[in-house]
């Protein structure tokens, strides 16, 4: 005796209409729970769905080239009776019993949780102005899986600019529906700067036909491309630049490299400066912990961050991505070297999962090894810094007595001015470069 289920696409966050890049498996096939069924590519990264029962695939409801969001069918599976017998008897031990009691007194107290009001605000004296809401009408944080919506609202949600984990539902079982999206936008609108105001007055493009002038060819742009370009648009005009230049020696760092890299190349992976970078990045987050921060939502808090997790922009196929490398205050340069090899290849291969990508301090933009002489990188918020990185020339430096030649590397520092102001910018690159030129100081 068997059963056939119909597998549906899970929870894959605040994403719908994801384009299906790979099917994993065929008509026939035997899966077991959690083996990968199908790949979706999601914002800048891929993501694997994983069967949630073992069983045979009877039939494929999805193939390469189809969208899909949470709720899709994917596939149905044949669940033999010794499978499904075997679930009914873990419901049957003491433990899942006591488990599923729990669980079903928390479904039962979560809709008095999505229920509960905030607390009323004083409109203060008749006839002055209302004040605006409290900063807790304005969530802070991401609620993940919790935010309920349907594909519609949440389309409506990414037409505003606004992000749905981030909105109180007031529909059935706190599910969100279109004018609690409007009216958060209203709130937050009321609570102060936290979003761009429409205050610039300008013309749209023009449309022009090319072909006009002579022959032309139109590529689209890759998926990567466009979700990048809207966030480095709204990082560009919601954030005020400033980019601050210096130049280190690394002489000393170089010869060091130089010394080790066949080392490094004996265990599998290239000893690159740019580990040697993250490290001393670490180092100035730790001296100037300020540009190792990030605004809240209302703008009015700074948080400090007690962790130093750094990410690197990747060159890939498809347009550039950002991994992060953890904790690099407590690596060596040879575990920084050795992950930054291994993330790298995941990147270009577009194996990079959501939270590869998450969790970075400070970004660094490295275009040392194709050339240039400075840059203004542009800042990854929520971070408050970034740090770019041009290519190293021989040049002659006056040492007291002479000039001699000294191989230097050309440092742009961009920083969020509402964080940061000059003289703290021109003190955290003037220690970078400082570390950058003794490797005594890099290894203390």
């Amino acid at each position: 005796m068997s059963e056939t289920k119909q597998i549906k696409v899970p929870d894959i966050g605040d994403f719908t209409d994801v384009p299906v890049i790979e099917v994993l498996v065929s008509e026939g096939d035997e899966v077991n729970a959690e083996d990968p069924i199908i790949t979706l590519e999601s914002e800048k990264a891929t993501i694997e769905v994983p069967s949630p029962e073992g069983g045979k695939i009877t039939k494929l409801l999805v193939k390469e080239g189809d969208s899909v969001s949470m709720g899709t069918p994917m596939m149905e599976l044949e669940i033999s009776a010794s499978d499904a017998s075997e679930d009914d008897s873990e419901d049957d031990k003491p433990e899942a019993k006591e488990d599923k009691s729990k669980q079903d007194k928390t479904t039962q107290d979560q809709p008095k949780q999505t229920k509960r009001k905030p607390q009323p605000v004083n409109s203060g004296e008749k006839g002055g102005p209302k004040p605006p809401p409290v900063p807790e009408e304005v969530p802070t944080e991401r609620v993940g899986k919790l935010a309920h919506a349907s594909p519609a609202v949440r389309k409506f949600a990414r037409t505003l600019g606004v992000d749905v984990a981030q909105v109180k539902g007031s529909g059935r079982k706190g599910r969100i529906t279109k004018e609690d999206v409007e009216k958060h936008v209203k709130t937050v609108m009321q609570s102060g700067d936290t979003v761009v105001k429409s205050g610039f007055d300008v013309p749209p493009f023009p449309a022009v036909d090319f072909t006009e002038f002579g022959d032309i060819e139109t590529r689209a742009l890759s998926r990567i491309q466009k979700i990048s370009g809207k966030y480095l648009h709204r990082n560009w005009v919601r954030i005020p630049h400033v980019t601050q230049y210096d130049e280190a020696d690394i002489t000393e760092l170089e010869e060091f490299r130089q010394e080790n890299k066949q080392d490094a190349k004996d265990m599998g992976f290239n000893l690159t400066p740019l580990a040697f970078m993250v490290k001393a990045l670490a180092k100035a987050l730790k001296k100037f912990p300020k540009f190792n921060s990030s605004l809240d939502i209302n703008g009015e808090n700074l948080i400090y961050k007690k962790y130093f997790h750094i990410g690197i922009a990747v060159d890939t196929p498809d347009g550039l991505v950002v991994p992060v490398i953890r904790d690099c205050d407590k690596k060596e340069v040879f575990e920084i070297a050795k992950e930054m090899a291994e993330v790298s290849q995941r990147a270009r291969d577009g194996k990079l999962s959501p939270d590869d990508m998450k969790g970075g301090c400070m970004s660094i933009s490295s275009l040392g090894g194709i050339g240039g002489t400075a840059f203004t990188p542009i800042i990854n918020a929520p971070e408050v810094a970034i740090l770019g990185i041009s290519r190293s020339q021989m040049k002659p430096h006056w040492n007291g007595e002479e000039f001699e030649p000294r191989l230097m590397l050309p440092l742009s520092l961009s920083y969020d001015h509402r964080v940061i102001d000059g003289a703290d910018a021109a003190r955290f690159i003037v220690y970078l470069s400082d570390i950058l030129s003794d490797m005594k100081k890099m290894l203390l």
